[in-house]
Formats: C-alpha cells, structure tokens, sequence
C-alpha cells in the first residue's frame, strides 16, 4: 500500500513554481563584516531590511548626503542631560518651574504635573527655542521642534537634545520623516527597555539639499510650531477671561480654604451610594458652591442645551492594516498631540459597519476616561472621521456655539477636578458616560462673554489644523523633493 501510494504520488505531473505564502516575519542575510563594521551588534533591528533600503535611498540619492552629527554636520551636537534627583515643589512655589516628561513634550499646549525650583541644579533639563527632542528610551523616535511654549519648560533626560547649526526645521522634517524614523530605529538596543544613545544616531546620513530647499521646508516647520503657539495663547486668553467672569482665583487657593482632605464628614444623604473618600473631596462642593454663586446658571455636560450625546465606544476587535488601508486610531496616551506618534490604522473592510459609531467630528471634546484620567482634547479639523480608542469618552456638543466654551470649561483647573471627582475602581481608575453627563458646567450671565471665549477656543482650534496642514507641506517636500528626488 505505502509503495502504490508513492507511485502515484510520483506520477503527477512536477510543479515549476512553489507558491510560499508570505510570511508576517521579515528577515534577511547579514554578512559577518556588515556585523562587524556594525560595531559586533546582533540585533536585528541594526540589519532591517527597510532600514538598508533607506540608507541606499539617502546614499544614492540626488542630493549628496551628510552624517546628521559632526564638524560639518547639520547638528552640531547632541545630548541629555545627566540623572539628577528631582525635588518637586508645588506649581505655587515663587519661583517653580514646570517638569514635562518625552512623551508629554509631544503635546501641542504640555501641562506639566510636577514643578521644581528655578536653579542652576537643573540646567541640564532646559530647552531652548529651536531644539529638535527626539525620545530615546522605551518609545524611541518621537520628535518636537522647541517652540515658545515648550521652551518655558523643563524636559526629562528621556529626550535627546539636537543643536543645529541651521535649518533645524529641515532636519526635524527629515527625522520626522518614514525615511528618517527607519534610520532612526535602526539604532536601537535594549533587551528589556528599547534605547538609543547620540552616538547611535551621529552617523546617520541626512541629504544635503541645496540651501533655497532646506529654507523652504524649515520656514514650514517653524510656522507650523509658530500656529501652535498662537493656538496656545488663544486658549489662554479664553480661560483667562472665563476665570475672570466666574470670579475663580487660583485653583491652589480654592484648595487651601476647603478642609483638609485627611479628614471631613459626609452626611448619610450625600453619599450616593459611594464610600470612597475620593468622591467627597470638599473642594469639589467648595468649587460647585462658587459656581452657582457667580454663574447664571449651573447646569451639567448631559444638559440637552450643551450636549447632543455623550458616548463611550464598546470594546471591538481590531484589525490593523497599513498606513493608505484603514483609519487612524487614536489612544488615550496620544491625545493632546497634533499628528498623533506611533499611528495605527483599522481596516477599512473589516470595520466598515461600525465606524459611524466610532468616529469623531471637529470641534468634539473627549476626554481619557481609564488609567490616567481627565486629558482633554477639541477634535480639530484634519481629526474628522478618525476613531479614538474604547478608552477615551467623546463629548458632542449641540452646536458650535457651545462647543469651545465647553471644552475650555472642562480643560481648566476646575474642570479637571470635576472630572476626576467620578473616578471609581480598584485596580484601574475609570469613568464611564454617566459620570461625563453629571459634571457640572457653568453658564455665564454675560452671554457675549461666553460667545467670546467659544470664539477664541474655535479660532484655537483651526490654528492647529494649519499648523498640522504646514508640517505635512513640510514631509511632502521633503519626500519628494528630497528624498525621492532624481
């Protein structure tokens, strides 16, 4: 039986082609002197086949290329400041300074959490207007160009900083590019935390355009950071004229005048079914107590005049395709960045049917709503249509004319604390749609004031839309004129 199986096994005609389906690992031969001129590294991701094909590309392209740091290099130098401990002081101390972290620094408005004193023994973690921040450790390859309002802050040692000698919006967009993130990450080593060091990234070679070309992309970057700051400034003056017509003094000082949080009662009918101390913070009814002194009327996020609906997305199975595929998800950890880092795409074919219930509109407010709780974000124009994740809570407001003032309002010191009054949770802190309808806002009795201040946060908005319009001039450019030039 074994031998007449084989025979006509055997008699079927010999197939010319073998057909392989493709494999999701990708992988290629390394010769033992690449490995050596490699410095003896064995990771994979310093021989990545994409990362060769952009070398090659730089190398072979129409401009001659240089390496990104040297004498004659673009950048001048590179580096991070040294581990240093870090003393925090209260954001009220006379003369704190404000502490962001790498993946903060992306943000296009940081708020920093953590303050420290104003001294020499931090020196190491300033900025300066004109920098380019690249990560360096656990997500390697994000990048910020240092625009007024990052330049008022204090950087972790988590972020390299590059000092160009000129153009560094040419180099920024070059880094920033598909391109120079391969080049990038080609560098990294780290078996259990990913890092890079400036040294790693000296030898990569960025083309060395004609001077016009380099002028015309760094002016793009640097107006689009530019928008950024006036976006910022906008909502400021908003906030500010709010607090101003609200009669609210420093968030600090409503925490001081409210009894200590250690120890307060709660009577039996204000519990609401809840023991946790958390929810009967003071200062919460302090705040709400203030409101409904000086607003004309208190009413909450879930009042049909503010809000269409509040919805909080199911859990879904993700199918995640390439760039060109699908729409771009956004996660908890992204928001409040322009071009959200890291972007993940969801299959056009496979999510067809729910993506009316996922998407997001401008001028939408959503807020994280697990984990870190309360990070608010105005759904800007070029936004429209993309799916944030299960994890964050979106906010429609009735109309445009609330829309602005509703996220200033919940973006401010006070509405953080309203937000986070709901957290719940033992292991995970979350709020659900429910708690988003409760929240208190206040509506002001000069109703020009509040059309105003929604104004200002609408003109915010449509500054960061051109401000992301100019950085994607920018890559463009860059890839085609560039790059891609022959």
């Amino acid at each position: 039986m074994v031998a007449g199986n084989l025979a006509r096994k055997m008699s079927r005609p010999i197939e010319t082609e073998i057909h392989i389906s493709e494999s999701p690992v990708k992988w290629c031969s390394v010769s033992l002197s690449d490995m050596i001129s490699c410095g003896k590294r064995l990771e994979a991701s310093v021989f990545d086949v994409e990362a060769k094909q952009a070398q090659e590309t730089v190398k072979c392209g129409r401009y001659k290329s240089l390496p990104l740091i040297g004498e004659h290099s673009p950048v001048k130098c590179a580096y991070y400041g040294g581990r240093l401990k870090r003393n925090y002081v209260s954001k009220e101390h006379k003369s704190s300074v404000g502490f962001v972290g790498s993946s903060e620094m992306l943000d296009i408005m940081p708020k920093p959490i953590k303050f420290m004193v104003n001294s020499p023994a931090i020196n190491d973690l300033r900025v300066s207007y004109g920098m380019i921040l690249l990560s360096r450790s656990g997500t390697i390859g994000n990048l910020t160009f240092v625009n007024k309002t990052l330049s008022k802050l204090l950087v972790s040692e988590h972020a390299i900083r590059l000092e160009c000698r000129d153009f560094p919006g040419y180099v920024y967009a070059f880094l920033k590019s598909k391109t120079g993130q391969l080049l990038i990450k080609a560098n990294i080593f780290g078996s259990v935390i990913s890092e890079i060091e400036p040294a790693h990234i000296a030898e990569i070679q960025i083309p060395d355009a004609p001077m016009m070309l380099k002028q015309r992309i760094h002016d793009l970057i640097v107006g689009s950071y530019a928008l950024r700051d006036e976006s910022n400034k906008l909502i400021d003056t908003a906030t500010k004229l709010m607090l101003t017509e609200l009669h609210l003094p420093a968030i600090q000082d409503f925490q001081k005048t409210s009894a200590p949080v250690s120890t307060f009662d709660v009577k039996l009918s204000n519990l609401d079914l809840r023991l946790d101390a958390s929810y009967h913070i003071p200062v919460v009814d302090a705040i709400v107590a203030h409101l409904k002194k000086y607003a004309a009327e208190v009413t909450t996020v879930g009042d049909s005049r503010i809000s269409k609906t509040v919805i909080l997305p199911g859990r879904f199975k993700r199918v995640y395709v390439e760039e060109g595929y699908g729409r771009v998800l956004v996660g908890g950890k992204q928001l409040g960045e322009l071009d959200p880092s890291g972007k993940k795409y969801l299959s056009n074919t496979k999510h067809d049917k729910i993506f009316s219930s996922l998407e997001v509109h401008e001028n939408t407010t959503l807020i994280t709503r697990s984990g870190t709780i309360g990070k608010t974000m105005l759904v800007p124009r070029h936004w429209e249509h993309w799916v944030p994740s299960d994890h964050i809570i979106r906010v429609v407001p009735v109309n445009k004319d609330i829309a602005g003032y509703l996220y200033i309002f919940l973006a401010s010191d006070y509405g953080y604390p309203l937000i986070t009054h709901y957290t719940c949770g033992s292991v995970v802190d979350e709020i659900d749609d429910n708690h988003v309808r409760q929240i208190p806002i206040p509506l002001l009795q000069n109703q020009e004031m509040q059309k105003q201040i929604n104004a200002l946060a609408l003109e915010a908005n449509a500054k960061r839309y051109e401000a992301y319009k100019l950085e994607q001039q920018a890559l463009r450019i860059v890839n085609d004129e560039v790059i891609y030039a022959r």
